[in-house]
């Protein structure tokens, strides 16, 4: 369909269904797949992972804010008239094989995955129409590399949902700075680059997430973001499975999208009103792959599921991002790491997956514990083995009808029941020896016929991003 049709269709007035407002977009119900997901993979892949140093925003850094360490980083590694276009011919991406990259992110327990279509140095990873000579088939890869990886998803790993990250604005796009010099007065960049690019995109590749992002220099207005919605819940492709995340304008986030992200490495760790999602990295410090990383600066393990636990128990989705390298590898570590999850998930993922929160969300008495639920079942994940191999537990009392087995405990591959009692804080349970344990790094308790303890004490405040410290 012509550019000119797909702004019509767009910018008019949408007749039925959800109208362009946020009281009207918000009354849309979230897809059921995405809350029983509760795992996701992102990807920040582009040219800022051919300098991969010191993080994604390398150009802004090096050439916006004249950082010292980007502009010696620059000054003691490349010719003087180095520009940072230069660095797309080589975002080579001969080792790019997508089916292995799906095959990982299936062995990391993932249901979803989040590539960058395109970050705020305005590369887009895909052919666009709209990025002539700045996108991955016309210079670097010289291929589609994100119609490569949705492919090799929707072929090898059907139980994986394809998604995609977008910036709405660029940098140093001579568009925006234009709007932005006119004071957003004009909006030329959204009319012929965002929305276009948005819906190319959404056409082409029929992603069932859009993680918006690059929005807080001005309000939603100047992005068109209500109209495109409105659009894409009415009339895409995808208008009854998509989901859309919280960066649609200034003020938006935490406030308006089928699930809210509210700022990078959300967790607040208590119950949350609105469906949410804790966007994280295995990189403590950066979204994009850093060839300079020390070994501290990754994630274990048990990081990694203790923030899954914090996360999952509050109602939260998690995000976990891996940067690939310049040549289309994920790094050894961060393989490792997601394929270390799978493997604890292979055992543990009946706590996770379709889960809900419980009347409790963390353990009153042991600290590390905390709660989900799924019908009649509660699930306790305790992130360190009990001292004397006796957990007790303040928010959780027994009944005569409870059972209590531990996930990985079989005996002839029938689970095993686990001994408990009352005690004066609640309730004691005996764990087994850990030697006769398949799981690692953290342990989950599964029991039927249990009652939540009454709080004798005011719950605690739902934390919003505004408040969070």
């Amino acid at each position: 369909m012509d550019r000119l049709v797909h702004l019509v269709c767009l910018l008019g007035v949408v007749m039925g269904g959800y109208e362009p407002t946020w009281d009207s977009l918000d009354t849309r119900p979230l897809p059921p797949w995405y809350d029983g997901a509760k795992i996701g993979i992102f990807l920040h892949w582009g040219v800022f992972s051919v300098p991969s140093f010191g993080s994604e925003w390398f150009w802004d850094y090096w050439q916006g804010a004249h950082n010292r360490d980007y502009v010696e980083f620059m000054k003691n590694n490349y010719p003087p008239n180095f520009t940072y276009q230069d660095f797309a011919p080589q975002f080579t991406a001969e080792f790019y094989e997508p089916e292995k990259w799906a095959n990982i992110f299936n062995a990391s327990g993932a249901r979803y995955v989040v590539l960058t279509s395109k970050h705020h140095e305005g590369f887009t990873n895909w052919p666009s129409r709209y990025s002539w000579n700045w996108n991955a088939m016309d210079v670097g890869p010289k291929r589609d590399l994100l119609g490569d990886l949705a492919k090799a998803i929707r072929t090898n790993t059907p139980n994986i949902h394809f998604g995609l990250y977008h910036s709405l604005y660029e940098w140093f796009n001579p568009l925006y700075l234009q709007d932005k010099s006119n004071k957003f007065h004009t909006n030329n960049f959204v009319k012929e680059k965002t929305i276009p690019e948005l819906i190319e995109l959404v056409n082409t590749y029929q992603p069932e997430v859009i993680w918006s992002d690059g929005d807080w220099e001005i309000e939603d207005w100047y992005w068109n973001s209500t109209k495109f919605l409105a659009w894409l819940f009415n009339d895409s492709p995808v208008k009854d499975t998509v989901v859309v995340n919280d960066r649609w304008g200034r003020g938006i986030p935490c406030h308006h999208g089928s699930y809210y992200t509210c700022q990078d490495r959300y967790n607040p760790g208590v119950l949350q009103p609105h469906k949410w999602e804790n966007c994280m990295t295995l990189d403590r410090h950066s979204w994009g792959y850093r060839r300079n990383a020390p070994l501290a600066d990754y994630l274990t393990v048990h990081d990694l599921i203790t923030e899954l636990a914090m996360t999952i128990s509050c109602g939260g989705n998690i995000l976990i991002n891996a940067g690939p390298t310049h040549d289309g590898r994920i790094p050894p570590i961060m393989e490792e790491r997601l394929r270390q999850l799978g493997s604890w998930l292979d055992i543990n993922g009946d706590a996770v997956y379709d889960s809900t929160p419980w009347t409790h969300q963390n353990d009153s008495v042991t600290p590390g514990v905390w709660f989900t639920s799924k019908g009649e079942m509660v699930y306790a994940l305790v992130l360190s083995w009990p001292r004397g191999n006796l957990l007790t537990l303040g928010s959780v009392l027994p009944t005569p009808e409870t059972s209590i087995s531990i996930l990985g405990y079989h005996d002839n591959g029938i689970r095993r029941s686990l001994q408990f009692k009352f005690v004066k804080k609640g309730m004691q349970v005996v764990f087994p020896p850990m030697s006769d344990m398949s799981s690692q790094w953290a342990w989950v308790l599964a029991m039927s016929k249990v009652k939540p303890v009454k709080q004798t004490f005011p719950p605690p405040t739902v934390m919003s991003w505004l408040t969070a410290p």
